[in-house]
Order: C-alpha cells, then structure tokens, then sequence
C-alpha cells in the first residue's frame, strides 16, 4: 500500500486547508447500505457525465478503475492536461502503476490523499474506491466555487441559499435534509430558467413527484445526468451529503454562465445609478443657477433706479425698503449662493472619482459667471446706497434753502409794501420850503434804506438759483417770486431816482431843516436795519452734522451778544436825540407835527424792535443749546457704533486667520476634522448676535441721519462683506473635508496615507496657504518617488491645475494621488459587462437589457443607445459599445 501523506507537503494553502477538513469523512458512514448506494449511483453518474466527452463510460465503479486506464482517463478531461502515458500490461504491476500515476496527478493538484494507496484500488476496494472518486470531485468540481470571499462546500451552500431565497417552503441549511422534499431542486432551475419549471404547482407534501421532476427537467435541458431516484432519497432519513453536493455542483456550474451575466448586470446597475445621480446633481445645479441668475437680473434694475423724491420723507421710505433688501431678501440669497459653490464642486469631485469628464453647465452658468453677476450686483447695491444717502443730503438742502428763501422774500415783501405809493405822490408840490427840504431828506435818509435792503434782495435771488442749481422740485413758483421780486425792485429804484430828481429841482426853496431831525433819521436808520438784520439773523434756520460746526454757531452768536451793550447805548442816543428835539420845541414853543419829516423811523419803532430782538436772544440760546445737546448725542452714537464695529471687525479678521490655520493644521481623522470644523462654525454663528447688535446701532446712525464717524475706519457694508466672506470660507473648508472623505472612501485611501499626503503638502507649503507653485509641487512629487522629466510633470500640471492658474490645492493633490494610486471602473470594463449580456454578440436587444438589468435602468439603456449599424445585427438591435463610451465622455451620449 502506498501512502500519499507525505507527498502533499507543497500543497496550497487554502486549497489544503479545506481539503484536509474534507479527507476527515468518516468512511465507516459507508457501510450505511443506502448511503453507499447513493454514493455509487450519484458518483457513477458523475464519472459518466465527464468520460462521454472521450466516447466511453463505467458500469461498475469500484472494477472498471482497476486497471487505472479509465481513471487517467477521467482526470484528463476533467483537468484539461495530459497525464503520463498509462501501460497497458494486464498484470497488477501493470495496473498499480496506472493507478499510481493517477494518485500522483490528483497529489498534484494540492490534494492530500489519507489511507488511500494504488493496491485498495486495483483489488476493487468500494469504500477506497468512493473515498478516492469523492476526493476528485471536492477539488475539480467543489474547490474552485467562491461566493463572496466563501469557497467550496461553504460557497456553493452560500449560492444555493442566495438563489432559493425568493422561493417558498425553501430553507437550504446542509446538503442533506434540506434536499428531500425536492424543491430545493427545482427552486434552482426556476430561479435560472424559469421557463422549465412550473413553481407554483408544486406540492411539499410530494416530494417524489418533485425530485423527479427536477432531475427529468436537468437531465433533459441543462444536460445534467440523473445521479440519484428520488425514492432512494426520499426513503432516506439523512441523504447522503456528499451526492447531494456532487448533484449540486452540476447546477452549480451549468449555471455559471448566468452568474457571470448577473455579475456584469450589476456592474452595469451600478454605473448607471452612479450616471443617474451625477444627471440629477446637474440639474439641481442649472435650476439653482438659473433662479438665482434671474432674482440678480431683477434686482440690478431696481438698485440702479435713480427715480428723484421730492420730499426727506419720501427718499427715507426708499431707504427702508432698502434695509429690508440687505437684511430679509438677500442674506437667503448669500446662502443659496454658497450652497451652489458647495454644490459644484461635490458633482466635480463625484465626477473624478467615477472617472468621469468634468460638468460644463450651460452658457452663463458657471459659477465665474455667477460670481461675476454677483459682483455687479454689490457694486449696485453700493452705488444705491451712496446716492440714496447723497439725496438725502441734497433734500435737506434743498428744504432749508426753500424756507430761507420764503422768509428773506416775506420780510422783503413786507418792507416794500406801500413803497411805491410813497415815491409816486405829489406832496411836495403844496409843501413849503422847509416841508420840501425835509422831503428831500427824507427821501435820502429812503435812499439809504433802499441801499441797505439791495443785499436782502441778492440774497434772495442767490437762493432761487441755487435752488435752480439743486433741481428744487418746486423752482417755478420760486422762481415767479423772485422775479416779481427783482421786477418790483428795479421799479422801486427808477421811482427814487424820479422822486429825487424832483425834489432837487425844489430845493432851492428849501431852506430850513431840523438838524435833530436829520441827525435823528441818520442814525436811526442804520441802526433800525442793525436791529432787523439782527432779529433776522437770531430767526434764521440753520443746519449741522457736528459738535464743530454747532460750536461755532454758538460761538458766533456769543460774539453777538456782546456788541449788544454798545448797541444799547446807540439806542439811548437817538432816543437822547429824539428827546432833545422835544426839549428845544417846548423851550422855543414850537409845535411839531408830531412825526420827523426825515424818517418814518418813531422811537417807539426802534423800542418795540429791540425788546422784541432782545426776547430773540434767549430763544437763540435755547435753540443752539438743544442743537448741542443733538449733537452730543449723535457724538455718542457714534462712539457706541464705533466701539462694536472696532470690536467686530477685529474678531472677522482673528477668525479669517484663524481658519486659514486650522485648514492647513487639521490632524486627527476626516471625521474628526469634519466634526471640528462643524462646531467651529456653530462657534462662529453663536457671535451673529453681535452682528445684529451692530445693525441696530447702524440703524440709529442712519434714522439720525449721520453721515461720517471719526471714531472708526470700519463701515457696516465692510462689516457685512467680512462676515458674508467668513461664513462662506467656512463653508468651503467644510466642504473640502467632505470631498476628502467622498475620495477616500471611494478610492479606499487609508487615513494614514491621507495623514501622509497632508504631511506632505504642508511640508512644501512654505506659506501655509493651502496652496502651492509649479516649482514646490514639483519637490513634492519627487519627495513621494516620482522621478519626472518635464513632459510627465506638464501632463500632471494639467491634471492638477486645468486652468492654468499656475498654482496646485490639497484636494487637487489628493485627487492625482487616488487617480494614480486606485483603480476604478472604466469604459472597456463595462462594454465588456454589455458584451457577456449580449451573449457574445456586438449589439444586444431591448428584450436582453430588460431580462438582465432591474427596470428603470433598462429604460435607461434603451432611451440613449444608438441603433446598431454593423452588418451583422437584427430588427430592434442596439449599439451598447459607442453607450459605455460616452457615459465616460469620449464620445457625445
């Protein structure tokens, strides 16, 4: 007897493995009269389904091996290799070389032969005999099946419980009972051909009736011998496991084909899901692109209105509703803006990984366009504002000179009221000699007046053409007062010098006059228009924007109060004046006529102006003291904006470096950094609070109507740019780790070489700014031991910066880096999966696709493949090889 043990020492190591476990079968089991009859027919049949390829057969197992011939037989057309040549002597010598030949070959193969040796045999040992013929059938029929990282015995129970799943009353736990009833049989061959086998009308309680249904139906169609009768099964309480399994095996690899079809099917699916969900990404993104194109083309129009308001009232609504744009309409907008950035760049990043060409939205969509109509869009929004604030100001301007102006012309007005009248009578021509020199002087003393009221009257008509200048919405009624103003003013002047012209011509007859009388009207008149200048200036409006300009008014008008002593004691003496003229008629008895012939000027007049100018100081004083009190208020305001601004604008600028660091000096895992970056921005959106806190203050400076700050260079539009900047550099940061982890996880990147690969980068990133030149990326590579000519190293730039921005990203590097490092699934791999659909054919059917692939992605296929052209297609064919092309954008889809 020769033992075999020790000529398996090489053996291989899984094969061996399973092997050895499978030689420990309890060979005393064969001595179980119908287990061994079960054996003989199912491994009989066996035999004989491999020997009728060579043109012959065995009747009785355990003879017709004897002589070794058939057995060398069996192991060439089972293995495809040619043994050495058998003798063909009749003596045992003859026979136990054969079988040793044999034995050697089997050996060969990895298999560990126990107990069985040449001369059992060739003496006709049955137990022997099927120990050996079960061993052949374990490693060319049983070791070779894998199912999910599973093999042999293990892997083929795994597939037939995969495939009888679906099925009813099927519950495959062995290769022994779960057989008897039979419809486990014929669960198999439905699952593959259902055109065989009605399932339905089968019957648990009739196993005979099933197994032999299922044993005709293979023998006949999948050209699978009959190894056992159903009775011998049936009657069986415990079937023999290794001829169910030897049975098995047979659909097992009858059926191969179809699983390499199910295979290539689901290879197919999972292109077309991942071709499906890149198309719907797209859409998304022209939809978001599109709405949010249209809300900035509607929106420019309205900040680009420069529609005039002729009221403050009516510019401050538009402000209002400008406010509502900065802090209701658009910061949704900022945020659909930042997710369409986020958006683009995942479908990019999913796109590389499926080895797919870059997305090209449609034209104007990108997202440079975007940015493009984003930035005219904030250089309106700046424009309005700056005009809105401007009008503002020329409103105000325009209200204050539009009042001034109504004033000076109502006190002019009521100064030339009765004028006309006076220089047009007669009276000097029944006045005597010293009534018509007193006319005359009186007419001077008129003259004098006139002179003094010719700056009034420029000044009103300096505020009618700066009204005119300003674009004063109601300039034609100004300007119809001002020019019967001017017009009744040259009147006035041709009537003086005709009235004057006539006195001369009597002043020859002339000849006494009152000297009091003339001296009083000469200093009254001065004075009385001192008086009127002044109430008209302790009346006049005024408008300031700062405690400087407040203080200077009041300055002024300390200056003014204290000429007021002096301008008493000008008072005193011409009522001293007037009062000596009532001495010296009382002394010399003369009756006066009661008025000065000169000046229609009374002391009285004088008096009653002065108190009332005098009531005017007080109220100066108040309204200039109230002014102040505005003023610091606004001081304060300004202060308090100031404050928070200097604060806020220091932390978006601490926090614009600070992320600038943590996304160079990230560590720990993907998640961790994603998770950090994540309550970092939780964080930084805790502080909004204080932003909103700024834009009450802001608001207080603009219902105040403030329009400069010295306390601070920070503006609220800076403010706003700096935060709307910092929440989406965040973002993006984010959004950077998430496409890290996408390409990881689907190039199968180890954290440790992503650690690696940051390690790296940071190493030749001597700016730390995430980002580096040609030159250090050209360092970097070497440093991974990549040795590069500068044709290889222009082909990776290409890669790495398409734009030819002259600068390489982290994730640009990461992605030549799993690009170059990971396989993925390419255009010849999937026309290969078409090719096993198709039945080895160039085209393949729409009735194809439906059988093998789920439904809504057949459809799929069917909408977008090509008739197919070849000469040797049929009605109804289609082209799935220019398909799997253009799915990875070689050719147009």
């Amino acid at each position: 007897m020769v033992d075999y043990h020790a000529a398996n020492n090489q053996s291989a190591g899984g094969a061996q493995t399973y092997m050895e476990q499978e030689n420990d079968w309890d060979r005393d089991l064969l001595l179980d009269p119908a287990w061994e009859k079960q054996q003989r027919k199912t491994f009989t049949a066996w035999c004989n389904s491999h020997l009728r390829k060579a043109g012959t057969q065995i009747e009785n197992i355990e003879e017709d091996f004897r002589d070794g011939l058939k057995l060398m037989l069996l192991l060439e057309v089972i293995s495809g290799e040619r043994l050495p040549k058998p003798e063909r002597g009749k003596m045992r010598v003859h026979k136990i070389n054969n079988v040793n030949k044999a034995l050697d070959f089997i050996a060969s193969k990895g298999v560990k032969l126990v107990s069985i040796g040449a001369e059992e045999i060739v003496d006709g040992n049955a137990k022997m005999t099927l120990g050996m013929i079960w061993t052949i059938i374990l490693r060319f029929a049983i070791q070779d099946i894998s199912v999910e990282e599973t093999s042999a015995k293990e892997g083929l129970l795994l597939w037939c419980q995969r495939k009888t799943a679906p099925y009813k009353n099927v519950n495959v736990q062995n290769f022994h009972i779960s057989w008897k009833d039979g419809l486990a049989f014929n669960a198999l061959i439905h699952r593959h051909r259902p055109d065989l086998i009605d399932y339905d009308s089968l019957r648990k309680d009739d196993p005979v009736t099933n197994l032999n249904n299922a044993f005709e139906v293979a023998e006949k169609h999948l050209d699978i011998p009959k190894m056992l009768d159903a009775e011998d099964i049936v009657n069986t309480a415990r079937p023999d496991e290794k001829a169910i399994m030897t049975y098995v095996s047979s659909f097992y690899h009858a059926f191969s084909g179809a699983q390499k079809a199910e295979t290539a099917a689901n290879r197919i699916c999972k292109v077309l899901a991942v071709n499906q969900e890149n198309e719907q990404m797209m859409e998304d993104y022209e939809k978001l692109a599109s709405d949010l194109l249209e809300w900035i083309r509607r929106t420019i129009p309205w900040l680009e209105n420069r529609t005039q308001e002729k009221t403050v009232k009516d510019l401050q609504a538009k402000q209002e509703d400008f406010r509502d744009y900065r802090t209701v309409h658009k910061p949704p907008k900022v945020q659909e803006k930042c997710q369409l950035e986020i958006s683009f760049n995942t479908l990019q990043t999913k796109l590389r990984l499926n080895n797919r060409p870059a997305f090209m939205p449609s034209e104007g969509r990108m997202v440079s366009d975007i940015n493009t109509a984003w930035h005219t869009l904030e250089g309106a929004e700046k424009g309005y504002e700056e005009w809105i604030l401007s009008e503002i100001r020329r409103l105000e301007r325009l209200e204050h000179l539009a009042e001034k102006f109504h004033q000076k012309a109502a006190i002019h007005e009521s100064w030339t009221d009765g004028k006309e009248a006076m220089l047009t009578q007669k009276d000097y021509e029944t006045s005597t000699l010293s009534e018509v020199k007193a006319l005359l002087r009186k007419h001077e003393a008129f003259e004098s007046d006139l002179a003094a009221h010719q700056d009034r009257v420029e000044q009103i008509a300096a505020i009618a053409q700066e009204l005119n200048e300003l674009d004063y919405y109601d300039a034609a009624s100004v300007n119809a007062r001002c020019q019967k103003i001017c017009e009744q003013w040259d009147i006035l002047g041709s009537l003086t010098h005709s009235r004057k012209e006539s006195l001369e011509r009597t002043e020859k007859q002339l000849e006494s006059i009152d000297e009091l009388y003339l001296e009083y009207a000469k200093r009254a008149a001065p004075f009385n228009n001192w008086m009127e200048g002044a109430m008209e200036d302790l009346q006049d409006m005024f408008i300031v924007h700062n405690i400087e300009e407040i203080q200077g008014l009041i300055s002024a008008h300390e200056q003014f109060k204290s000429t007021l002593p002096e301008a008493n004691k000008e008072r005193e003496a011409i009522q001293a004046i007037q009062a000596e003229v009532q001495r010296i008629a009382q002394s010399n008895g003369i009756k006066l006529s009661g008025a000065n012939p000169y000046t229609t000027i009374t002391p009285k007049s004088i008096d009653s102006k002065w108190e009332k100018a005098m009531a005017m100081v007080p109220q100066r004083d108040n309204a200039l003291q109230d002014e102040l009190n505005k003023q610091n208020n606004n001081d304060s305001l300004r202060a308090t904006f100031a404050a928070q601004a200097n604060a806020v604008g220091a932390y978006l600028q601490a926090k614009m470096e600070e992320i600038g660091r943590i996304s160079i000096e990230m560590n720990g895992t993907l998640e961790d950094q994603l998770t950090n970056l994540k309550d970092y921005q939780t964080t930084i959106m805790s502080y909004m609070p204080e932003i909103n806190k700024l834009e009450g203050h802001h608001q207080q400076i603009q219902e105040a109507l403030i329009f400069d700050n010295q306390y601070t260079s920070y503006t609220m539009e800076h403010l706003r740019v700096g935060w709307e900047q910092l929440l989406t550099t965040i973002a993006r940061t984010i959004n950077e780790v998430e496409n890290q982890i996408l390409t990881r996880d689907a190039k199968g990147i180890s954290q440790e070489q992503l650690f690696e690969y940051r390690a790296s980068f940071n190493h030749f990133d001597k700016k730390r700014s995430g980002q580096m030149v040609s030159e250090d990326f050209r360092a970097l590579l070497i440093s991974t031991g990549n040795s590069l000519g500068d044709s290889e190293f222009n082909r990776i730039m290409g890669i790495v910066d398409p734009n030819s921005t002259g600068v390489v990203t982290f994730q640009a590097f990461i992605d030549f880096m799993s690009r170059e490092t990971t396989d993925t699934d390419t255009a010849d791999q999937v026309i290969a999966s078409f090719k096993i659909l198709a039945g080895d054919k160039n085209f393949i059917t729409a009735d194809e696709l439906r059988r093998e692939l789920p439904p809504d992605q057949a459809e799929y296929c069917i909408a977008r493949m090509a008739p197919y052209a070849g000469p040797d297609g049929v009605p109804g064919a289609l082209d799935y090889m220019s398909f799997s092309t253009a799915l990875y954008g070689e050719s147009d889809l």
